[in-house]
């Protein structure tokens, strides 16, 4: 009689602190100092980004719920301070929205609730099982596994525009250089060098050269919270290094030319690694195939020396 209560004892204890923690989450709290400025400086620049955003929004029914959704969940993530900053840079780096982000986790995870019965009762139409417990268990585990969805695909297409970015920022250091050597100064050789391409890499650092005039900042300092935004080190690296030697022409020269080079080595590095990997895979492949093959040829030959 004990072991038949345990399980459902056990999953009304999970189902109860699920309900607890997200009505604990939903519930508003005392917020801090820290959060009210955060709280500030967020509304701050949904209020700036406002236009541009609303602009290219879709007026559906169903972007509406997504819009309300995900403001709901941002504020409960402001108010209990979870800033998860490298997830911040990889959505800036992707150029997209951190209310929109957390509306498809939440509601990914809401279709993962349903998911997890569904297939309980595609087993269980097909006999394979009849415990009333298993559907509990695989809506619970759906909707994590779905909840974790976006974060997996979020850092993978980040990494990949973040490689791109860093060859870019090779290729501009190089026509920074250039055009110093050509007499031009630095904040006009910074932003001669943007101008030169329309892709989306020249174009975010062309915008960040055009904010700092407006705001008063140096362009070395846009270009260090550009870095700080998309979790770039190599522009936050360039920025320290450029406030260093800015009033001197020939180091500056020196300074870019030198980090360009670098990178160009580092990401050549990574290429050949890249390269040696995949051939490692390759021939672990080729290694398989042949040991199935030879298994192959032997099985008849054993069975019948076996005489099995």
């Amino acid at each position: 009689m004990n072991s038949t209560l345990t399980m459902p004892v056990l999953v009304g204890a999970v189902l109860g602190l699920g309900v607890y923690a997200l009505v604990r989450a939903l519930m508003p709290s005392r917020r801090s100092a820290v959060a009210q400025v955060a709280r500030i400086d967020a509304m701050r620049a949904r209020g700036a980004a406002y236009e541009s955003s609303h602009r290219t929004a879709d007026t559906g029914r169903l972007s509406g719920v997504r819009a309300q959704v995900g403001a709901r969940v941002a504020e409960v993530y402001l108010q209990q301070g979870w800033e998860l900053r490298s997830l911040r840079a990889d959505l800036a780096v992707l150029d997209r929205s951190w209310e929109n982000f957390l509306a498809t986790k939440v509601l990914l995870a809401a279709a993962g609730l349903f998911f997890g019965p569904f297939m309980f009762a595609v087993v269980w139409t097909l006999g394979f099982d009849s415990s009333p417990v298993v559907p509990v268990w695989l809506a619970l585990l759906c909707a994590a596994v779905f909840f974790f969805l976006p974060d997996l695909e979020v850092r993978r297409d980040a990494a990949e525009k973040r490689r791109d970015l860093r060859r870019v920022i090779g290729a501009y250091l190089d026509l920074v250089s250039m055009s110093l050597a050509g007499g031009r100064g630095l904040p006009e050789a910074l932003m001669a060098a943007a101008e030169v391409s329309d892709g989306w890499a020249t174009r975010r650092i062309r915008n960040a050269l055009a904010d700092a005039r407006i705001t008063g900042i140096s362009q070395w300092q846009a270009l260090g919270s550009l870095g700080e935004e998309l979790g770039v080190e190599e522009l936050k690296d360039l920025s320290a290094s450029l406030a260093l030697v800015a009033d001197d022409g020939a180091k500056v020269r020196e300074s870019l030319a030198s980090r360009a080079e670098t990178m160009r080595h580092r990401e050549l590095a990574e290429i050949e690694g890249s390269a040696g990997e995949k051939s490692q895979s390759m021939l672990v492949a080729q290694l398989l195939l042949c040991a199935g093959f030879l298994v192959f040829l032997i099985f008849p030959a054993a069975m019948r020396v076996f005489q099995v």
